[in-house]
């Protein structure tokens, strides 16, 4: 009986086949990555006395909640994570974010500005409640100055549960040897802070977030060329459409998705498929996964951003 013997040659093919993949894989899970830790509008979903269609499946059950607005982002060859933006929601978020790394540190929380659903988490690193040391808060200078001089939040920097971090338009953010981060102001109704995006770069990829923004055009930055020159965009999506509200949406002058969208339409599938909508309110229809406006926001090659959403860096 003829029995096959593999060659040298084949062995060592074979080797270096399963170690080239074995070290792909090794280095892909070692990479830095985002978390989405929520998605919603600062009021979140169920919003506070909504009794619409929109809302009532979720206070009936029918479909699940949804945290406000937040990111993390982590290094698993260092185990550092931090958060951007504190919601209302944190307590949630926060568990999430441990439970699904196994890490137990924060290890720094970045503000986009100060709007309810933005800072407001806050409060949970207080005496009150985790009685953090030292957590590194990174603020622009009005929000550094907003905290340090409004209660309650002024407590948490006399009792050192946090530490801010002094950040400043367009200056890098060193985290390590792996990770920066890049803040940059953005339009938007700015009564006790700016309000910034956050650009994270790592050696391949750049992530930008901007839960928060008017609309494009008040934005010295042309939104296409931005689109085209980082790899995945977290972009607001407050409001689908004109007439989602009560009351004069120029109050709350958001870009609407469908403006967005056609702003972007000349762009190829491939580079609108970089656009991820997130802060999405509670009268968005994107919001729910089996509307005709999510299907045609999808068919056009854009994305919905979702909660437990993990976007690799590498």
């Amino acid at each position: 009986m003829y029995i096959f013997k593999p060659t040298l040659s084949k062995l060592q093919f074979v080797t270096t086949f399963v170690l080239f993949f074995t070290l792909k894989l090794l280095a892909f899970s070692q990479s830095p990555y985002v978390l989405v830790l929520g998605v919603a509008q600062d009021g979140g979903y169920p919003q506070a006395g909504c009794k619409k269609d929109c809302c009532r499946a979720v206070w009936e059950l029918k479909i699940p909640h949804q945290s406000v607005s937040c990111i993390a982002l982590i290094d698993p060859v260092s185990r550092e994570q931090w958060i951007f933006d504190a919601t209302p929601n944190f307590t949630e978020q926060l568990h999430h974010l441990q439970a699904t790394t196994k890490y137990q540190n924060l290890s720094g929380i970045f503000l986009s500005h100060a709007h309810i659903g933005h800072y407001t988490g806050l409060m949970n690193l207080g005496r009150e409640a985790m009685g953090t040391q030292k957590i590194p808060v990174y603020t622009m200078p009005k929000m550094k100055s907003f905290l340090e001089t409004n209660g309650p939040w002024s407590q948490l920097v006399s009792l050192n549960n946090i530490a801010i971090q002094a950040i400043e338009n367009q200056q890098e953010v060193i985290l390590n040897e792996r990770i920066k981060v890049i803040p940059f102001r953005v339009p938007h109704r700015d009564q006790f802070s700016e309000t910034v995006g956050f650009q994270i770069i790592t050696k391949n990829k750049k992530l930008i977030f901007i839960p928060d923004i008017d609309k494009w055009q008040k934005w010295e930055q042309d939104l296409e060329s931005v689109v085209k020159g980082n790899d995945v965009l977290l972009l607001d999506g407050t409001f689908y459409q004109g007439g989602e509200i009560n009351r004069p949406m120029s109050e709350v002058p958001h870009p609407f998705v469908v403006e967005t969208m056609e702003l972007l339409k000349s762009l190829p599938d491939q580079t609108r498929s970089k656009v991820h909508f997130i802060h999405l309110n509670h009268t968005n229809p994107i919001l729910r996964s089996k509307t005709k406006e999510r299907s045609f926001v999808q068919k056009n090659g854009y994305k919905v951003a979702f909660e437990n959403q993990k976007i690799d860096l590498q």
